[in-house]
C-alpha cells in the first residue's frame, strides 16, 4: 500500500501499475483505532472534493494529483483516459483504498475514506471493491475454479462454498467449461475473464480495472468490455470504474474523463 505520509508511494504514474500496490510494498503503520462517526451513505458511491496527492520522487516533490472533484453514482461505468503520468493510476489507487490523499476528502458510502483505520480499509478493499488487472495476475498452479476461490479464503467460506460460487461466477463469465483449466491452457482473453470472476468473488459494490484490455487482441478486448457492461445488470450489478489509453475501450462507458498533469480536464 502506499504511503499516505507524503513520501513517494509504490506505485509511479507511468512507471508501475497500481498492481504493485497489493503484492509487494509493506503495509503502512497502524492508524490509532478510533471509530469514525457513523454517517448515512447518500445516494452516491464516491465523492471527491478538492483531492490532492503529492509525494517525494528522491529529493524532487511530485503533485501527482490536484483540484479533483468527482462523484460516481451507483451502477455507473465511468472510464479515466490520459496518457502516462496524467495521474490515472494514482486516482485509481485512491478509489481502491490502497491510498490515501495528502488534502481534501474521498467519502464512499458516506463514510471519509482518510480518516478510516486500517482494518476498515482491508474491509473495504476485500468486500466492496473488486480489482482487475492489465497482467492478469492468475496464479499459475491453480485452476480457475482455484484462482477465483481464493479471492474467498480471508473471508472464511467453506471449500465447498467457495467451488460453488466459483462455479457461478465462471458461468456468469462464459468460462462455465474451463472450471479445471490452468492459466497456461487459456487464452489472454478467457485469463482475464477469469480475473473478472476472481474481482466478484466476493460480491463488491465496484470493479476497478487498471488497462483491463491492455494485453489482449482487439477482439478479445471487445469480449471483455462487453462482459463489463453486462455486469452493470442482475443481481448483483457493480459500478465499474477502468483507466485505459484505448479510445474503443473507453467508449464502451457511459461516463468519461480525461486527466492531465494530474487535474481533470474533461
Amino acid at each position: 500500500m502506499s504511503n499516505p505520509s507524503g513520501n513517494e508511494p509504490g506505485s509511479v504514474e507511468g512507471d508501475e501499475s497500481m498492481n504493485d500496490d497489493l503484492t509487494g510494498a509493506a503495509p503502512p503503520p497502524e492508524k490509532a483505532d478510533v471509530t469514525p462517526p457513523t454517517v448515512v451513505p447518500s445516494g452516491t458511491l464516491y465523492e471527491l472534493r478538492g483531492v490532492e496527492r503529492r509525494y517525494m520522487r528522491g529529493s524532487t516533490p511530485v503533485l501527482a494529483l490536484h483540484d479533483v472533484d468527482l462523484d460516481i453514482e451507483p451502477g455507473e461505468f465511468l472510464s479515466m483516459e490520459g496518457p502516462s503520468g496524467s495521474g490515472k493510476s494514482t486516482l485509481l489507487q485512491l478509489l481502491g483504498a490502497l491510498d490515501t490523499p495528502t488534502s481534501g476528502t474521498i467519502r464512499f458510502e458516506g463514510n471519509e475514506m482518510s480518516s478510516a483505520t486500517d482494518t476498515n480499509l482491508t474491509r473495504i478493499r476485500g468486500q466492496e471493491i473488486g480489482f482487475v488487472f492489465q497482467q492478469f495476475n492468475l496464479i499459475p498452479t491453480l485452476t480457475a475454479e482455484e484462482n477465483v476461490g481464493i479471492a474467498m479464503i480471508p473471508h472464511g467460506h467453506s471449500k465447498s462454498q467457495r467451488r460453488e460460487r466459483s462455479a457461478e461466477l465462471l458461468e456468469r463469465v462464459g468460462l462455465g467449461g474451463r472450471l479445471d483449466h490452468l492459466p497456461s491452457r487459456m487464452s489472454g482473453g478467457e485469463q482475464q475473464r477469469v480475473a473478472i470472476a476472481r474481482a466478484l468473488a466476493n460480491r463488491p459494490r465496484v470493479i476497478i480495472a487498471d488497462e483491463p484490455t491492455g494485453n489482449l487482441d482487439s477482439a478479445s478486448a471487445q469480449d471483455v468490455m462487453s462482459l463489463l457492461n453486462e455486469l452493470q445488470s442482475g443481481e448483483e450489478a457493480v459500478t465499474i470504474v477502468v483507466a485505459t489509453h484505448d479510445v474503443d475501450v473507453a467508449s464502451r462507458a457511459g461516463r468519461r474523463i480525461r486527466l492531465r498533469d494530474g487535474a481533470v480536464v474533461s
